[in-house]
């Protein structure tokens, strides 16, 4: 049984004000909840329509009906459980390997995809903006599929972490290299802007190199690649040219 307090108290986690003030955040679905329950994430209680085989301790799960689940969930179409789990502090950023920062990434789905691909192309660590939408956003959480449990989210003063930075700063704009045409790079902080306006001015002073990914179609009318998509283009190619480097 769960109360009607409790699934207030849940709702509001979809809230940014609540998550930060409680240090909590809910994840929902059958594959999040499963990667998080592996990972450093601590569960504070776990919420089911039915047995689902999830290995946790019979104090911190309890069944509810579907009703009481579309309540406290985030998502269109509410899945058959919903977890309430910790947030996680932030560790120190390691800049021996490639880093990835976001300047005021506003679309969950895109912070979550970003996330996901800095899992996959093995970036330990992803630097946001303050104004850079909340990890814990239930819709950058489901986006992650899990992958937010493998990687180091910090939010953080872009311009003062940069300005004390020794390695290289990477920018990606409309005018620069040909991503494509550059030799072996250093790895170095690659600095993706915000969706509508780009990198902003005051980081944009402290790129160090610019590069672009060129538009091959024959009108070269093509609007600017989503933020997403762009991100994985850098990293593929980044980390294609660091191993290809002789």
């Amino acid at each position: 049984m769960v109360t009607k307090n409790q699934i207030k108290r849940i709702k509001s986690l979809h809230q940014k004000k609540y998550r930060k003030e409680y240090q909590l955040f809910i994840a929902e679905g059958v594959k999040v909840i499963e990667e998080l329950l592996q990972s450093s994430f601590v569960l504070e209680h776990l919420y089911v329509t039915q047995d689902m085989g999830f290995e946790v301790p019979e104090n911190q799960i309890t069944e509810v009906s579907q009703e009481d689940l579309k309540k406290m969930s985030a998502l269109t179409t509410t899945p058959n459980c919903l977890a309430v789990f910790h947030c996680l502090a932030s560790k120190t950023v390691d800049f021996s390997d490639w880093v990835v920062a976001l300047d005021d990434i506003r679309d969950p789905g895109n912070l979550g995809t970003i996330i996901r691909l800095c899992d996959w192309f093995g970036i330990r660590h992803l630097v946001c903006s303050s104004e850079t939408v909340d990890v814990y956003n239930p819709k950058v959480i489901q986006a992650t599929m899990g992958s937010v449990s493998r990687v180091n989210i910090v939010y953080t003063d872009l311009a003062a972490l940069l300005s004390t930075t020794a390695v290289p700063v990477y920018g990606t704009f409309l005018g620069g290299e040909n991503i494509y045409e550059m030799n072996a790079v250093q790895p170095g902080v690659i600095v993706m802007g915000n969706e509508a306006n780009g990198i902003s001015a005051v980081l944009e002073q402290m790129v160090t190199r610019r590069i672009t990914i060129p538009r091959f179609g024959d009108l070269q009318q093509t609007e600017s690649l989503n933020v997403a998509m762009a991100t994985s283009i850098v990293l593929s190619e980044f980390r294609r040219t660091v191993f290809s480097a002789p």
